[in-house]
């Protein structure tokens, strides 16, 4: 995937440690992340997603062009209103997750990082005789998170998503550094992640992989609008929500903080009963160090799995939370 080359200038703070992966380019923490964790918690801190793709859709037919390609229902979309939206193949299965709003003349979306591209040539293939206009801006305007309760400024003119967790502002690119310095402290994306997992939030490339339907994710509670049609995939979100059960679901899980090392995205989780060497049930999808509630994970195990069942993340003994219900 090919992503935005600038490392972010906030790299140059003190004690910035540059992320890794699909993160690379912004700072994973600052030198303390359980210090920045109780700053986003409490409200307070900047949040570097300036690695995130930033699309914007112009023109009359842009919300109901938008309608027809997505799982969100968003013709009426109210201006300043964010949603969520997800992009499915033939099949159903997700291939890309954008987060919008619209300012009444632009819907902004920001997506994971090195998927603008791929992204703006399906929307310009799918363009027709609609009056619409898609475009890259990532090398133009960069994402910043606000947490919950922050009383840190929107500058004037600047396009924000309002969510229960926070805010994301499209700050030009010019203009992050200077507003992180003025409305820090800067946290970096771990203590951002970390409260993303306690949230039980997906990520699209963490959380997913090539076959992953919204069912098995909670995705339909935030990003799919089940009584509309007219998109890619509708038949299977359908047919499952309808007739069956996805063959997967996700469930938050406590880790033994006994060990130091933590299971990292793809470790196998098995039934703890059945040992090391027992079957696969499913795979870790992201795991962090919480501030409060020490290691916890993310995990796609398979639907039949026992609630109450005791697994294991790779060594790692873990307790589940139901997220998906079964």
């Amino acid at each position: 995937m090919q992503r935005h080359s600038t490392s972010s200038p906030l790299l140059t703070l003190p004690g910035a440690v540059p992320g890794e992966g699909v993160d690379e380019g912004v700072a994973a923490h600052y030198g303390d992340l359980f210090r920045e964790q109780r700053s986003l918690a409490d409200g307070s801190g900047v949040v570097d997603l300036s690695h995130r793709g930033v699309i914007t859709v112009t023109g009359d037919d842009r919300l109901s062009w938008l309608h027809l390609l997505l799982t969100q229902h968003v013709t009426e979309l109210p201006p300043g209103q964010s949603t969520e939206a997800l992009i499915l193949s033939a099949n159903g299965h997700i291939e890309h997750a954008l987060y919008l709003v619209d300012d009444g003349t632009t819907t902004w979306a920001h997506v994971e990082p090195g998927t603008q591209d791929a992204l703006v040539t399906y929307l310009e293939s799918m363009k027709f005789f609609y009056r619409v206009d898609v475009a890259d801006r990532t090398a133009d305007f960069a994402v910043v998170h606000l947490p919950a309760g922050s009383i840190a400024p929107v500058p004037d003119g600047v396009t924000v998503r309002e969510t229960p967790y926070g805010r994301d502002l499209f700050l030009p690119r010019g203009d992050l550094e200077p507003y992180a310095k003025e409305n820090g402290p800067a946290v970096g994306l771990l203590a951002y992640e970390a409260l993303r997992v306690e949230q039980h939030r997906p990520r699209l490339g963490l959380e997913t992989d090539h076959r992953t339907i919204p069912h098995e994710l909670g995705w339909l509670e935030s990003a799919v609008h089940l009584q509309k049609g007219c998109y890619r995939g509708q038949e299977t979100v359908a047919r499952v929500q309808n007739l069956g059960k996805p063959p997967r679901r996700l469930v938050f899980l406590h880790l033994d903080g006994s060990e130091v090392h933590l299971p990292p995205h793809g470790a196998d989780v098995r039934l703890a009963a059945d040992g090391p060497e027992g079957r696969k049930i499913g795979f870790v999808t992201t795991s962090v160090r919480h501030h409060e509630l020490g290691p916890i994970a993310l995990a796609l195990v398979k639907r039949n799995v026992p609630v109450d069942a005791e697994l294991m993340a790779e060594t790692t003994a873990a307790a589940q939370e139901v997220v998906v219900e079964p």
